[in-house]
């Protein structure tokens, strides 16, 4: 629904008088103290990054180069004061996640702790307000919510934050299983006409940067601001309120299980043995993809709605790197799409910080990013290719591996061929009209047991 709330400063107004009237406005300065409590001190930070911090991003205004969006700054407890007023407050480009990283970069291959899980809510009126906080009043239920820590207002949408009692260490398989949590919740969250007037649901990563509290919004000239509104809470929590059973986070499963023993696997996937466990390389292998797929992707912007757009030119950029396109190819593609973009009707404008923003994931660590997951932000239906793009010959190498993998001893073949008296459909239908040739197709269907669209083929 483009542009769906008229008078911004009105409606944000009306917003903050019903939010007031029930909760504490708190401050960024303490806001970020409480989210990330074991934040280092300068003194203790190791030479290596080893150990986390939150990481925040934020706009220099000195900045000479006008390309560069962005400097990372890592936040450290006993400078965070000063550095929250001279690099945060009344800054309109400023972004944090709810995640504490190792090294001074914030990508999820650095994400160890998740200190706060939180969701984005577009075009939020007096009554969307209304209906959250009383969803989010209720036990556990269809379309109730559980109460967040903060509620967050960052413009005409809202910010929900979850902070929890205890960090959430991000394991491989803790970070998929949170991915799945959040678009379940997501998907609660988000419901047209009720809590948002936006139509369509807009999903994120778990690593999604937020406007940070204290700052601006440049594009209405709005204050950032956020309320207290419950207390800490646990994951157990969180995960009663999920829909469905298998998107709860289970975090004594923090790898995916293996149905091999080393040595097996070491017998068995010796290339892979050799690669992850000899040499250390534990990043996703990359398979080889024609660029087939990143022209195809180029093809699907007159698909996108509004809130889409940006996630749109994050998955060029993926599908640049899937297919080994050079990054600055994909950039001036990007701009290209970017023209065509803005121009797509939305409540909230695109920029060209979200271009630069979305350039910034050409990096290694998304390289198996999922369909599914590309489909879940975009928005666009992906019919699925069974050779997932690999030349033909390749496909059939790997599918021929994998099948004597599963069957070492060449069980798959049928050595005894067809059993006697099968014959083929075609004979069986033909059989059947021979002997009666006065009979209905339903008559044949009924007493051969085959399939409707078989009888009428060999008619």
């Amino acid at each position: 629904m483009a542009d769906s709330i008229k008078d911004k400063k009105a409606n944000y107004i009306r917003v903050k008088d019903i939010l007031s009237s029930k909760y504490e406005e708190v401050d960024g300065y303490e806001f970020y103290k409480y989210i990330f409590p074991n934040n280092q001190r300068v003194g203790e930070l190791a030479e290596d990054y080893s150990k986390p911090n939150a990481i925040y991003l934020y706009r220099d205004e000195y900045e000479e180069n006008p390309r560069r969006t962005y400097r990372r700054r890592i936040m450290l407890k006993d400078t965070w004061e000063k550095d929250y007023m001279e690099y945060v407050e009344g800054n309109p480009k400023t972004l944090c996640s709810g995640i504490a990283y190792r090294d001074r970069t914030n990508r999820l291959k650095n994400a160890q702790h998740m200190n706060a899980l939180i969701f984005d809510l577009d075009s939020v009126g007096e009554n969307e307000i209304k209906n959250l906080l009383l969803r989010m009043s209720m036990k556990p239920g269809y379309r109730t919510l559980p109460k967040p820590t903060f509620i967050v207002m960052s413009g005409t949408g809202l910010h929900i934050y979850y902070v929890f009692d205890r960090p959430i260490e991000l394991y491989p398989n803790i970070k998929i299983q949170l991915k799945s949590l959040k678009y379940d919740l997501t998907f609660k969250m988000w419901e047209y006409k009720a809590t948002s007037q936006e139509k369509q649901i807009q999903y994120q990563s778990i690593n999604q940067g937020f406007r940070m509290v204290g700052s601006i919004n440049d594009k209405y000239d709005l204050p950032v601001i956020a309320f207290k509104t419950g207390d800490r809470v646990s994951l157990d929590y969180v995960n009663s309120y999920v829909d469905v059973k298998e998107n709860m986070v289970d975090v004594n499963r923090p790898y995916r299980p293996t149905q091999y023993t080393e040595e097996e696997a070491k017998e068995k996937f010796p290339e892979w043995y050799e690669r992850v466990v000899v040499q250390g390389d534990k990043k996703g292998k990359k398979w080889n993809i024609k660029r087939d797929l990143y022209d195809w992707w180029l093809r699907q912007s007159h698909k996108i709605k509004g809130g889409h757009r940006y996630f749109y030119l994050m998955c060029m950029t993926i599908y640049g790197v899937k297919c080994n396109i050079p990054k600055e190819e994909v950039k001036a593609d990007m701009i290209e799409k970017f023209e065509e973009l803005k121009n797509v009707e939305h409540s909230n404008e695109l920029c060209e910080d979200d271009l630069y923003t979305a350039l910034e994931v050409y990096e290694r660590e998304f390289y198996n990013f999922t369909i599914d997951d590309i489909e879940k932000l975009t928005d666009i239906r992906i019919e699925r290719n069974k050779r997932n793009y690999r030349p033909q010959e390749q496909h059939i190498r790997v599918m021929n591996a994998i099948r004597d993998t599963i069957y070492p001893n060449g069980e798959w073949r049928n050595k005894e061929g067809r059993p006697k008296g099968s014959g083929t459909k075609e004979e069986v239908v033909k059989d059947w009209r021979e002997k009666n040739p006065e009979g209905r197709k339903v008559d044949c269907r009924r007493e051969t047991k085959l399939d409707p669209k078989t009888i009428r083929k060999w008619w």
